[in-house]
Order: structure tokens, then sequence, then C-alpha cells
């Protein structure tokens, strides 16, 4: 397993000098601090949206207990459900086939859920990659926050007044750590990009995270998608060093 490891990771043992275009891209899509997460619909969320539609004029047909897959919405789960096959919240983890996600989030079946990727956008390591990839539009950090950014948010998700969203989300998520309070986001920032909105929270370092917390759990709500995404501590190590 290890041979195997570190046979997907090439990358590892370079200089960042050395890092050639396909080592970038496993850093930037596959890495320990980058992720693709398959979101699930929170269910407070949905059943308010499903008792509040109808179909037809005056009255229509209530969809309470019915399992009928809307656009924009989950399909057919249990017990009436909009739950989606794969979600990445509870016991997340991707289980049906992620539907292409680009251009502002969209995705070829409406009623299937965006995929997101993640980035740990403050490591070094993403930083220097997406440099050497070229990305313009990489998001401006300081040196005070770590920062995750949420990639592919469908554009409909990221309407309306950005400082009120931004609050909104702010409080919708949390860095988990065994046994210890819960990291929480001094602010959220909401790009506007061409090829869609990214979302980026940041965290306080002085709140430090180290070594001995071997697991954050990233918690996070966007609209109706809600998902969870781990990310291990001994793994986002670079040269010897802890890069977040």
């Amino acid at each position: 397993m290890a041979l195997l490891a570190a046979g997907g990771q090439p990358w590892k043992d370079k200089a960042i000098p050395d890092w050639n275009d396909d080592d970038t891209h496993l850093i930037l899509s596959d890495s320990p601090w980058a992720k693709t997460v398959h979101p699930a619909v929170d269910p407070a969320t949905n059943n308010g949206q499903r008792q509040s539609r109808g179909m037809g004029r005056g009255g229509g047909i209530n969809l309470g207990g019915i399992g009928i897959g809307l656009p924009g919405m989950g399909g057919m789960g249990r017990r009436g459900g909009m739950g989606y096959p794969g979600g990445g919240y509870p016991g997340g983890g991707p289980g049906g086939q992620p539907t292409g996600t680009g251009n502002g989030g969209s995705t070829a079946d409406s009623s299937q859920p965006p995929v997101l990727r993640l980035r740990w956008e403050s490591a070094l390591p993403v930083r220097a990659a997406e440099l050497k990839a070229h990305e313009a539009n990489a998001p401006t950090l300081d040196a005070d926050h770590y920062a995750i950014a949420v990639y592919d948010t469908p554009d409909r998700m990221v309407t309306g007044d950005s400082q009120s969203l931004a609050s909104q989300l702010k409080k919708q998520a949390v860095i988990k750590r065994g046994g210890k309070p819960d990291l929480k986001p001094s602010s959220v920032d909401v790009l506007q990009r061409q090829d869609g909105p990214v979302i980026v929270y940041l965290f306080p370092r002085s709140k430090e995270i180290t070594r001995q917390d071997k697991r954050l759990e990233f918690d996070a709500k966007i609209g109706k998608l809600r998902f969870v995404q781990s990310f291990y501590v001994d793994d986002m190590v670079y040269q010897g060093k802890l890069e977040l």
C-alpha cells in the first residue's frame, strides 16, 4: 500500500521547480489538499421546498411523501425522501456516477447533484501548483488564515446579495477536530469567476492545527447541499513540513 501511495504522488519527492504538468494537475485535483465531494440534499431544506410545491393552478397535486425527482433536486429516495445516490453527507462517499460540471456548475442532468471540488487553498503546494498551471484567477489570500475553497458550485445557489450570502455560509461551516472545539470561519468570500463562483472559507491561524489533530473534517452547507470531507494531517506534509 505504501508503494502504491508513493506511486500515486510522484510530486512528493520533487522540489517545486521540478514539477511537471502531471504533477501540478494531481496536486490540484487529487491530492491530500484537493478532494472531489458528492454532496447530499439537506433533509430539512428539501422537505420545506417539497411541501411548498404543487402542480397546476388553484391547489395542484401535493407532493408530500412522494419521492418524485424535480429539476435541481434529488431522485427517488427512501420514504419519499429526495436523497442523492452516493451523497457526501451523512455517511458519504461517491456511491453513484457523478455528472460532469463546469461553467458555473451546470450538469448534463439537472436532477443529479453537482460534483464539487475542494482545495485547501492556503497550502504551499496548492499555491505553487496554481502558479505553475497559470491559474490567473486563484483566490488572493493573506498569511493569517487557513483557506478552503469550493469550486463548481452552481450559479443558482449563489444568487442575491453577496454579503448576506457570505454571512449565511459562514454560519454553516466548521472544521471538526477530534477532542477539540470546532474551528469556525472568521469570514467567507464569494468570488465570481468566468467559469463559475468560487467560495473561500477563511479560518484564523491563531487556532493552530497541528499534526496531533490527525484528521480534520470540513463540514459545510451551501444552499440545500450538505457535505463533510475529511483531510488527513499526516498526509499534508511536503518536504518534511506540515503545509496548511
